[in-house]
């Protein structure tokens, strides 16, 4: 099945690890064009060179107010147009409600909410923008943005915890679900513009983060084998699984979906 992804152009936050590298990684395996973000220069640089001439590293905090504009830019000045952002934010700092401190909260807020809601506002002017449409020199772009069914995409990497709790992660508990809401407002908004909004929502994926949560338990084994045994797949996913939903969501093959919030969890949310 052909994406339709060639020559298209996606703002990957988040890109230099994680859920964020895997899913710019299948959009570069299918064809199409990346700028990745990151906070360490260094290491975002060094992602976007693994990725390919097809890529470009861009350091950028996504708790900078200018952020959006720089990544928005460089999609522009490397690639000449912007199709879509995919925005991945890492997750805040584990604890409890009694635990976590209003510098945390404070600062979990300005990354993993408000960062992300400029970066959605920016992306979302930069895809109405009519200098976009019509790009002649991306060949293999089929699609015509101006007949209304393709006017690009706006995701969001969330978390299970927008429908469900998870246990110890009260921050994200708090923040990931109002970003849901926002997703879903921005849908009904700029759908009749032709823009998409789509949320993702892993579970337990084999990264980082989620065996550094397990390692919490004190038991990392014991947790892992607890947490598989309540998901019908029973293992965690890989990144790759992962990447590839995230790819087909962005691309214009999933043209008609908008304003979902789609699990990617092996089962393990049992709601509708």
């Amino acid at each position: 099945m052909d994406l339709g992804l060639k020559d298209r152009v996606y703002v990957v936050t988040g890109g230099s690890r994680g859920l964020g590298n895997a899913s710019a990684r299948a959009l570069v395996a299918e064809g199409a064009k990346v700028v990745v973000s990151g906070r360490d220069e260094r290491t975002v640089l060094a992602a976007a060179a693994e990725l390919g001439p097809d890529a470009v590293g861009v350091a950028v905090d996504n708790a900078d107010p200018d952020g959006p504009e720089r990544l928005l830019a460089a999609a522009r000045a490397h690639f000449g147009r912007v199709d879509g952002v995919l925005i991945s934010v890492g997750g805040p700092p584990p604890g409890s409600a009694a635990d976590n401190t209003d510098e945390q909260w404070r600062t979990a807020f300005e990354s993993v909410f408000l960062g992300a809601v400029r970066l959605a506002r920016a992306a979302v002017a930069a895809l109405g923008d009519e200098g976009n449409e019509g790009n002649e020199g991306n060949e293999g772009n089929e699609a015509n943005r101006g007949n209304g069914s393709d006017g690009g995409v706006v995701g969001f990497v969330l978390s299970g915890s927008v429908h469900e709790p998870i246990p110890g992660l009260t921050i994200s508990n708090g923040l990931r679900p109002g970003l849901a809401g926002f997703a879903k407002s921005l849908a009904d908004e700029v759908g009749p513009r032709g823009i998409r909004v789509v949320g993702l929502l892993p579970a337990r994926i084999d990264t980082d983060r989620v065996r550094e949560l397990d390692a919490l338990t004190g038991d990392a084994d014991t947790a892992r084998e607890g947490n598989e045994s309540r998901i019908p797949l029973r293992r965690y996913g890989t990144p790759e699984e992962f990447g590839r939903v995230a790819a087909f969501v962005l691309s214009p093959a999933a043209s008609y979906l908008t304003g979902i919030m789609l699990p990617v969890d092996g089962g393990a949310l049992r709601g509708f």
